[in-house]
């Protein structure tokens, strides 16, 4: 049985597809997967590290900045597209999937695409509420589409949708962490408040932003925070926080590999609306403030958020007030427990477990209604 799982570009995309590997190679042991992602991505070296082969695409997103460089490398694109799909093909050839599963990120386009015109069995994970063009155009030859909120059938067809949830880490949904382990593990004070802001695995630079502004007011009101930067802003927050003398109150990380500690260490968390940290905090069940990014297709980050805020699961801040708004409202929460459990008691009722044992269930659903691999 051989599985090929194509996507990636953020922690958002690369850590479902993980997940689903996982549960499939759970149930079986035998499978052989094969991930294809994108060249230079983060999948190129969190899948090797999960304990799975990928092979990279020179494939890129569209870059809706305009600049004189982002006009050049948005008229390459095609030729990319191009190359990308040459070189799919002949993957495919070699490797002989049983099946095909795309997570939605840059490979996931030329990946399915070619497979579907190959003859070979497709399924499409969605992430989102809110359809991108690119899902919406390979779901005409998927074969199963797994969606994690209702009302998706004003994108795919009806009778192609299963509603799965999104898959997320293991140690996220599976977590017994308690909140001493995870301020113990951060170097917190356990009597003080925690607030945590993460702006994806790439980071956010308005979220960076927001919270290096405002170093002080943490101390002022007696705050600790835990802060991901993400790669390109670590040397200048640290830098900030030393010279402020506030390493005690702001702990700064490029990467939260213990991300199931920083949640349990947190009493407000501060994100980015992307589909799987939605997702992630609905296991947590902690009050969230959600700052949707602006640069993302469709403007889908907002719609999820409003997804949560309609449901009273969510407080939602733009992107372009965030400086202004984002922690004293974050304070404002802090100090209204009642607020904060009626929050975390409405997105913890959105959680879906075990997403990637439904998927797979699909995949084996697919597989077992006897279709062939083309010759």
């Amino acid at each position: 049985m051989k599985a090929i799982i194509s996507g990636g570009g953020s922690g958002g995309h690369i850590f479902p597809a993980i997940a689903i590997a996982n549960a499939f190679k759970k149930r079986h042991p035998e499978a052989d997967i094969l991930f294809v992602g994108a060249q230079g991505r983060m999948e190129m070296d969190k899948v090797p590290a999960a304990g799975y082969n990928i092979k990279g695409l020179p494939i890129a997103g569209l870059q809706r900045k305009i600049t004189l460089s982002n006009i050049i490398k948005n008229l390459q694109l095609p030729f990319k597209v191009l190359r990308s799909r040459h070189i799919v093909r002949s993957i495919i050839r070699q490797f002989q999937p049983d099946i095909v599963v795309g997570v939605g990120g840059f490979a996931s386009e030329p990946t399915l695409k070619t497979a579907a015109r190959m003859g070979y069995t497709t399924l499409l994970q969605e992430q989102n509420s809110y359809a991108g063009l690119t899902n919406k155009t390979l779901a005409k030859s998927a074969s199963r589409i797994c969606v994690a909120y209702s009302g998706m059938e004003r994108f795919f067809p009806a009778d192609k949708i299963v509603f799965t949830g999104n898959p997320v880490r293991a140690d996220i949904e599976s977590s017994s962490a308690t909140r001493s382990e995870g301020c113990s593990h951060f170097g917190l004070d356990p009597e003080k408040h925690v607030i945590l802001s993460v702006g994806g695995s790439l980071g956010a630079r308005s979220i960076n932003l927001m919270i290096l502004s405002n170093l002080q007011l943490f101390v002022e009101n007696k705050v600790q925070v835990i802060w991901q930067t993400g790669a390109w802003m670590f040397d200048e927050a640290s830098q900030a926080v030393r010279k402020a003398g506030v390493e005690q109150w702001v702990k700064v990380h490029q990467f939260i590999s213990r991300m199931d500690l920083a949640y349990a260490a947190a009493d407000v968390v501060v994100s980015r609306a992307g589909a799987i940290a939605i997702s992630e905090l609905c296991f947590v069940g902690k009050p969230v403030i959600l700052i949707p990014s602006p640069n993302v297709a469709e403007d889908h980050q907002t719609k999820n958020a409003m997804a949560l805020a309609d449901k009273g699961a969510a407080l939602v801040v733009r992107d372009s007030e965030c400086a202004e708004k984002g922690i004293p409202l974050a304070l404002q929460l802090l100090n209204d427990p009642d607020q904060c459990v009626s929050m975390g008691q409405a997105i913890k009722a959105l959680a879906a477990p075990h997403a990637a044992d439904r998927i797979v269930d699909e995949i084996d659903k697919l597989l077992a209604s006897g279709k062939q691999r083309p010759s």
